[in-house]
């Protein structure tokens, strides 16, 4: 069983991806500071290569293979976000990719994978069956399977969001990110426990993934039915709270950041702005 990645490993993974991820703005926004009554920043993480933070753990990973594991090939399961970033990386690092990605993904993200340099095959309708097929072909060809989120490796590269918001907001007390595999809560929230211990942490979870929800939500990028073993059992110690939004919350969120704040987010990426303005 894997083990947790500590402040060492975030670190580590910074000086990795420094260069070639941006270090992204935090934003002040008036409208969401008059909503809740306390000052409001935003992490614009959509402004990252790519368009999410994924980029940040594909590129962690890839680069701490072995060459001769590179030149076999790296071979990854998403529904678009993660599948972009390893197809950048893969190609900044100089090896083939290949990306399984369920029949219904966004079209635009399957276009960005294969501009990005990647073989893509669609099949299935969820993640877990675009697992599935990429676990069988890394059986065949000896590729390395680069996990979306259950790997200590790729939760470093997304803890270095953490770093990066410690050292630019002064004055932090609450942290709210999204939850869908648990990568991207457990390493901001394991590299702010390490250089903020005191703040409180929230993750967001989409209802429609959850059991007994309708299974459908228009945060594709966070449509995991649970997060994995090892980031389950890192939130399980990290996180103050889970909450849930619906997509009626999550679509008013997307809405209002695009008039507000002129940034185009996605279901996933609006769920915390969801969870802020609904209390």
């Amino acid at each position: 069983m894997a083990t947790a990645p500590g402040l060492p490993e975030i670190e580590r993974a910074r000086e990795v991806i420094a260069g070639v991820a941006r270090v992204t703005p935090v934003y002040p926004t008036e409208t969401f500071s008059r909503l809740v009554g306390r000052p409001v920043l935003l992490k614009v993480e959509c402004l990252q290569r790519t368009g999410s933070f994924k980029l940040r753990g594909a590129l962690s990973k890839i680069a701490s293979l072995e060459p001769e594991q590179r030149a076999a090939g790296v071979v990854a399961a998403s529904a678009g976000n993660h599948g972009q970033a390893v197809a950048w990386a893969a190609r900044e690092l100089g090896a083939p990719a290949r990306v399984f990605m369920p029949q219904d993904s966004p079209m635009a993200k399957v276009d960005a994978t294969r501009n990005y340099g990647a073989e893509v095959e669609l099949g299935g309708q969820a993640i877990e069956d675009s697992i599935d097929a990429a676990m069988a072909y890394v059986d065949q060809t000896g590729g390395t399977f680069i996990h979306p989120f259950e790997d200590p490796v790729i939760i470093s590269g997304q803890g270095t969001i953490g770093l990066e918001i410690a050292e630019q907001v002064d004055e932090l007390e609450t942290v709210i990110v999204p939850v869908g595999g648990g990568g991207l809560a457990s390493g901001i929230s394991l590299a702010l426990r390490a250089v903020r211990p005191g703040l409180r942490i929230i993750g967001v979870q989409a209802s429609g993934t959850l059991p007994g929800g309708s299974g459908f939500t228009i945060a594709d990028g966070i449509a995991v039915k649970k997060p994995g073993e090892l980031t389950m059992g890192i939130l399980d110690v990290t996180l103050d709270e889970i909450v849930e939004v619906d997509d009626e919350q999550i679509a008013q969120a997307v809405v209002l950041v695009a008039e507000r704040t002129k940034f185009v987010v996605e279901g996933a990426g609006a769920v915390s702005v969801a969870a802020l303005i609904s209390g």
